[in-house]
């Protein structure tokens, strides 16, 4: 039997009773494999690794080890969020590793956006390596690998995981939920008791915040992109609508504004907000315009540094989803 094949008659987990039955089966097939040894897992705070995170909690408590790097392009509370959860809320055996700067001086004037999203991902693995190196007595990774990934990937999650990790760093891989889809991998989420803000995470890039903030990453736009993005999230929520993503771009260049009776060279911020079935089609939502007075009101006031609030009206094609 091909364990990556998903069977023709698994049962779609869609209710809380199957969540929970799926639950109970995994948390026995990872103590048989696992036995006493400890398990590795990069925690991002997505959802598929905070769902993982939450079911080997469960399964073996404190063998599990969750590395978390912050890597200055998280958007605003995530990693806060992370070790609230974790760490104060299921006392899990977390490590935070905040290399901010690490990241952002090494990005420094590099504008091209493939090298941008090399930089990151390079530097992720060095950091979540020399992490690996310091512990003793690991002999399994776990990794949210769910169904698309491996039908998309042939079974390697490469945006997330942690595969280009040194051959003498081999650790037999623990992905307990690799036959899920993402709708039933929000199910065993809400089952394990995460937070609803932490089941229903937005699709986010591997690189953050370092694809929305166009060009060259400076620590100003950033802090821009990051309080508007939160912003925008905050007043959606506050509607009700159901929206599939929505995010804030800072691009790399200044407008003319006024501040106070005076010219201002300033920064825009664009609004992306989509809605999609498969992510290769995407329409733009009809977001009311007195939400959208409301949200451009809050970020010219209370974000420093931007004059002007725009909204990308780009469905895909022609446009992709992100920016970069």
């Amino acid at each position: 039997m091909d364990n990556n094949k998903r069977p023709a008659d698994m049962q779609r987990i869609n209710t809380p009773a199957l969540a929970e039955a799926f639950i109970m089966e995994q948390v026995e097939q990872v103590r048989a494999q696992v036995g006493d040894k400890k398990v590795l897992l990069a925690l991002s705070g997505g959802v598929d690794s905070s769902v993982v995170a939450a079911l080997l909690i469960k399964a073996i408590g404190k063998q599990l080890v969750c590395v978390h790097v912050n890597h200055g392009l998280m958007r605003k509370g995530e990693s806060e969020q992370v070790i609230e959860v974790f760490r104060n809320q299921m006392d899990a055996n977390l490590i935070y590793v905040d290399a901010t700067d690490r990241f952002l001086d090494l990005l420094a004037g590099v504008d091209e956006p493939e090298k941008k999203r090399k930089i990151i991902g390079g530097e992720f693995i060095k950091v979540f390596e020399e992490e690996a190196r310091k512990l003793e007595g690991i002999h399994f990774l776990a990794q949210g690998t769910i169904y698309p990934d491996i039908l998309e990937s042939d079974g390697v999650k490469a945006h997330h995981n942690v595969g280009g990790l040194p051959e003498d760093l081999h650790f037999e891989l623990v992905e307990p939920v690799r036959l899920l889809f993402k709708d039933e991998v929000r199910e065993v989420g809400r089952a394990l008791g995460l937070p609803v803000s932490m089941v229903e995470r937005q699709p986010f890039p591997g690189p953050g915040l370092g694809v929305r903030c166009l060009g060259a990453i400076t620590r100003d736009r950033l802090a821009a992109l990051r309080e508007s993005d939160a912003i925008l999230r905050e007043e959606i929520a506050a509607t009700g609508m159901n929206i599939w993503q929505f995010f804030t771009v800072v691009p790399d260049f200044r407008s003319t504004g006024v501040r106070d009776g005076k010219r201002a060279f300033d920064w825009p911020v664009i609004i992306r907000a989509v809605n999609t079935v498969d992510a290769m089609t995407a329409t733009v939502p009809e977001i009311p315009w007195a939400v959208l007075q409301k949200i451009t009101a809050r970020i010219l006031e209370e974000v420093p540094g931007v004059c002007r609030v725009l909204y990308d009206l780009t469905p895909k094609p022609v446009g992709t989803i992100e920016w970069e």
